[in-house]
């Protein structure tokens, strides 16, 4: 990487300084050079603060001059401060994704080297999760051709890059153009993934034995969420307390709980595809409960504390509807227990899926 200046100041070690703010979070990621991996988060609402460093090696308070010699052992990285109310984790792992290439052991881009290795580092056991099920998504969504090598590792220690390093996107801005047009990167990243439309996760744990999940370009395309007083028109007021107001339904009082026809239940504002009955159980709690999303990328996580403790709920994607919440008490072969309120479902049986606009998730029925 070309630099705009030419020497390096003190490091400073630790956590992202932000991160001691009520409700905010961290998320490390090494994506080749900093330079782009930050600038790139930087763009993403909901993300605070972007700061490049090192981290992975074994040297502390390592130099940019120490990591390109290599020999540290440590990684270019971008620690990221975000507000997860206005962004989840599992959209940042997203983003991460479309910006690198996962495919690529020996660097990234024009940059060659362990140094610049990708890598996302997990604070915790549900980031380590999350970052796990997005990458075997990843793997199985045919996007790319090769094995995904992007490494899963647990973070320990993040070291501060030279002050000349953060922001370098602003700072130096002719250079790093220069820099960022010169390496390849948007080349390969608009040649894998074109429009950005693509989904890095059409076969997800949803499908049973490796089956397909994608989207046909027939399939139904879901609604863009229509606004309050449309949503009070068209839903029940218990649809409505429960998509909107993050409302609760009675139990063993619902519309699915016991049902056990064969189809799909999809988010009853957007269309969108949640749940198979494939992967319904009954759970004894008087709610429908599923080991897994028909779709991964459609049911977003969100931590709740409004009973004061700790749960995961679950919302739809493009639809923002309150699902429910996701338990680790569940069976196999998730050992998960998606339990959600029936009232923001609409149940498609497997008859009327092509009629429907589904017909993509037949194949699920006729495989079993």
């Amino acid at each position: 990487m070309a630099l705009c200046a030419a020497s390096a100041l003190a490091q400073q070690p630790g956590k992202a300084s932000m991160e001691k703010d009520k409700g905010l979070k961290t998320a490390t990621f090494a994506g080749g050079c900093f330079w782009c991996t930050e600038a790139d988060f930087e763009k993403v609402p909901g993300v605070v603060e972007a700061i490049s460093g090192y981290t992975g090696g074994n040297v502390d308070f390592p130099s940019y001059g120490d990591v390109c010699a290599g020999g540290t052992g440590h990684l270019e990285a971008v620690q990221v401060v975000f507000d997860p109310a206005k962004v989840s984790y599992d959209e940042l792992l997203d983003v991460f994704w479309r910006h690198i290439d996962p495919t690529d052991p020996g660097g990234q881009f024009a940059d060659r080297g362990s140094q610049y290795q990708s890598a996302v580092f997990y604070h915790d056991s549900e980031q380590k999760r999350l970052a796990e099920r997005s990458k075997a998504a990843l793997a199985a969504s045919g996007v790319f051709d090769k094995p995904i090598v992007t490494a899963i590792r647990p973070f320990e220690t993040f070291f501060k890059a030279e002050d000349y390093h953060q922001d370098y996107s602003k700072t130096c801005s002719l250079q790093y153009k220069t820099y960022r047009s010169g390496s390849g990167r948007d080349r390969f990243l608009k040649g894998a993934w074109g429009d950005g439309k693509k989904t890095p996760s059409p076969k997800k744990e949803g499908t049973k034995s490796g089956d397909a999940g994608a989207q046909s370009d027939a399939a139904k395309t879901p609604a863009a969420k229509p606004d309050d007083a449309t949503l009070k028109k068209t839903l029940s007021s218990l649809q409505y307390n429960v998509t909107q107001q993050c409302g609760t339904e009675p139990p063993f009082m619902n519309e699915y709980w016991d049902n056990h026809r064969e189809g799909i239940y999809v988010d009853v504002v957007s269309g969108e595809p949640l749940f198979s009955s494939l992967d319904k159980f009954d759970s004894g709690t008087g709610w429908p409960s599923f080991t897994r999303p028909i779709e991964t990328g459609n049911v977003m996580e969100k931590e709740d504390r409004s009973l004061f403790s700790k749960r995961t709920e679950v919302r739809s994607a493009k639809g923002d509807s309150h699902l429910g919440h996701v338990f680790p008490d569940g069976p196999q072969p998730t050992g998960l227990r998606y339990c959600i309120n029936s009232a923001s479902l609409r149940f498609i049986p497997k008859e009327d899926l092509v009629k429907e606009g589904y017909g993509e998730y037949l194949k699920l029925f006729e495989r079993k």
